[in-house]
């Protein structure tokens, strides 16, 4: 692993538990200042405590719910208030939904929250960022994305088939990014079939991985910790990895001009476009 010199700020979403947590564990211990944003107060100060023990230092804390596009927004503000530069932006906060849910935004729950919620944040702190590192999934062979309708997985609801379109989503975003802002990196991975409370919330979810290989938060949490330490250029910028090697995605998550219309729609869906 590269090993940047100097004390680096680290942004992790989705930082209470599972990936979102053993990585900032892992940025921690190596000397890096690690800022936790979560939707859960206890967790959050439970998630603070357990770094602390680990690496010494006590992260900062930001609370947010990502299927509130209003607490992206005052989150942004926050950061942005307390840092004049963030040198990574870890997206990494996701959700499931095992029925159909529509957010206070008018968005259906696993778009929202896995991909207008970091569009959002991202966007509201490009100036910031140094490198963004998003949690995709190969789980993107089950999207079916039109930016034309973000919310059609409404329709004939089925869980994964919702959770793959984020997730087709998230790599489709990573691309363009790389593309429209030439300050700042961007990197997508799949971090593998995970045991962690994502799952265990979802039983769907819990039930199938009793019947697929699975892995501990931080053996997931690897590629991400890589993807944040590796100069840039031996990165692919806007690529997608898998196990620390950059993999094509599906075609439906490599078309630019699909990942061009995801972004327009996007802006707009969040406020952005005007």
């Amino acid at each position: 692993m590269e090993d940047l010199t100097g004390r680096r700020l680290v942004v992790v979403t989705g930082a209470s538990s599972g990936i979102g947590l053993a990585a900032a564990m892992h940025l921690a211990c190596r000397g890096d200042q690690v800022v936790l944003v979560g939707r859960d107060p206890a967790r959050l100060q439970a998630a603070a405590e357990r770094v602390r023990e680990n690496s010494g230092a006590r992260p900062e804390l930001f609370r947010a719910d990502f299927a509130v596009l209003d607490d992206v927004r005052r989150l942004a503000e926050q950061l942005r208030a307390a840092y004049d530069r963030i040198d990574v932006l870890a997206n990494n906060a996701g959700a499931i939904a095992l029925q159909p849910l529509v957010t206070v935004d008018g968005f259906e729950m696993s778009i929202q929250a896995n991909h207008l919620a970091p569009f959002l944040l991202t966007n509201l702190l490009a100036d910031r960022v140094d490198r963004v590192v998003v949690t995709a999934s190969g789980a993107h062979r089950f999207g079916a994305l039109d930016p034309d309708d973000l919310n059609k997985p409404l329709r004939a609801y089925r869980p994964m088939g919702a959770y793959g379109t984020s997730k087709q989503a998230n790599i489709l975003f990573t691309a363009e990014a790389a593309r429209r802002c030439p300050d700042m990196s961007a990197y997508s991975f799949h971090p593998g079939v995970v045991r962690t409370r994502f799952a265990n919330d979802s039983r769907l979810v819990a039930f199938g991985m009793r019947f697929m290989p699975f892995r501990s938060p931080e053996k997931g949490a690897e590629t991400l910790v890589w993807l944040a330490n590796q100069e840039h250029s031996r990165l692919i910028n806007g690529g997608y990895y898998v196990d620390r090697r950059p993999r094509r995605p599906l075609r439906k998550a490599a078309d630019p001009q699909l990942a061009a219309r995801l972004w327009a729609a996007s802006a707009k869906a969040v406020g952005l476009d005007g």
